[in-house]
């Protein structure tokens, strides 16, 4: 009689028992409200330990530097920093180091140099305005290059050891680095820069493969199909030190492990059409039809990863034990879409191409960068209004408390 009792003992060890029910505990009938719209476009998100969020505009004006915005508690904004904009800035990911600073991922070319990573130091108080130029923004400092030659840069993160990782996004070759805690130089030098490893491409070097096409109206010969290449988006580690890559075009989760010493551990190689460093489909830790177009993703501290499924207008939770559930998306409107709501008040609860989901303590806010692809098509609809010239981003957070608190950041 007493093997029962000692079986579920054990069980309850194992899982833990302060998380033993925290998946039934994941709310299915989420709801947002937007926390602050921004001028310009958006796509990255991160956080300090006072509930700040952080975000990067993409100015148009190339005659001005690209704000960096710290977003208050309140929905606030302030300018605490600026990244260069001379051909065009395309920010995406964006994180903290242990001592403060903020590193953006910048996919812009400068000089024949594609795809940066930029340092700064944000300004304690910055300047209430977006303007690089503005006498009161005189004290908002300007990032440098903490890397450079890496083309497709998108997401960001930090490995315990202090080296920063991220994917190539939309170049679609799924080459994912690793550089020094000193930054240093990609493409083609590699000072302490290194490619880790490749999440494999939809298609080999002979164009071998598939192409993950969204379909969005007006369907027409100049408005068609929509490729969908990018395998390496978001990244995010948990505390063993292994790394988690969003597949946006498959709609999966890679799992990336490595040794004490930070070598890889997954298997590379096993189709040879594809460059050696490519790793195995076996590294899949989980494709489902709910991840289709899975951006940036966030981990809380049972190890569930929090996904934001950009083509689908919804926020998905992969489980610590595989399990996939969905706990919002947009509802659908008179029209039969899912990229606007019916009224002016209810978009302020919709998202409009969630990107980059942070989770701070038991808060969950996601960037909406309201591209113009399947759910979130036509973007010309909803609160952001990106068609015609209005608001071109906005924050959107959770209003149910997280089951879980988020993961500290970076990972130690």
């Amino acid at each position: 009689m007493r093997l029962p009792t000692l079986a579920v003992s054990l069980c309850a060890l194992v899982l833990g028992p302060a998380w033993a029910d925290h998946e039934s505990r994941l709310p299915r009938n989420a709801s947002f409200t937007t926390l602050s719209v921004t001028p310009f476009a958006i796509e990255g998100l991160t956080g300090d330990a006072a509930g700040n969020l952080y975000t990067t505009g993409r100015q148009p004006d190339t005659t001005r530097s690209c704000p960096v915005w710290r977003i208050g508690v309140d929905g606030s904004r302030a300018t605490v920093g600026f990244i260069p904009n001379s051909t065009g800035c395309n920010p995406s990911g964006i994180t903290f180091d242990r001592g403060g600073d903020l590193y953006i991922a910048d996919a812009a070319t400068i000089s024949g140099v594609s795809g940066f990573v930029w340092k700064v130091t944000p300004h304690p108080i910055g300047c209430q305005s977006d303007d690089s130029a503005a006498t009161l923004c005189a004290a908002v400092p300007l990032a440098s290059a903490f890397v450079s030659g890496v083309p497709g840069t998108n997401g960001l993160a930090f490995d315990r050891d202090g080296n920063l990782w991220t994917g190539d996004g939309t170049t679609g070759l799924g080459r994912v680095w690793r550089i020094g805690a000193a930054g240093g130089v990609c493409e083609p030098a590699f000072n302490r820069c290194a490619e880790a490893f490749r999440i494999q491409p939809m298609a080999n070097t002979a164009s071998v493969g598939r192409q993950a096409n969204t379909l969005q109206p007006p369907q027409t010969p100049t408005a068609g199909p929509n490729p969908q290449p990018l395998v390496a988006n978001g990244v995010a580690f948990d505390p063993e030190g292994d790394l988690y890559v969003a597949d946006t075009a498959r709609g999966a989760l890679w799992k990336v492990e490595f040794d004490r010493r930070g070598n890889l551990r997954s298997a590379t190689g096993c189709d040879a059409t594809f460059t050696a460093n490519t790793l195995c489909l076996d590294n899949i830790l989980v494709a489902h039809p709910y991840l289709e177009g899975t951006d940036g993703i966030a981990l809380d501290r049972a190890g569930n990863i929090w996904n934001a499924t950009n083509e689908r207008n919804a926020v998905v939770v992969v489980t610590r034990h595989r399990h996939v559930v969905e706990v919002f998306r947009n509802p659908v409107n008179a029209a039969g879409l899912r990229n606007a709501a019916d009224t002016a008040e209810g978009n302020k609860h919709i998202l409009e191409l969630p990107t980059s989901p942070f989770l701070h303590g038991r808060k969950f806010c996601t960037a909406n960068s309201d591209g113009n692809r399947r759910d979130n098509s036509p973007r010309s609809a909803g609160e952001i209004n990106a068609g015609t010239g209005g608001a071109r981003g906005k924050i959107s957070c959770m209003d149910q408390e997280l089951p879980i608190p988020g993961l500290t950041l970076p990972v130690h």
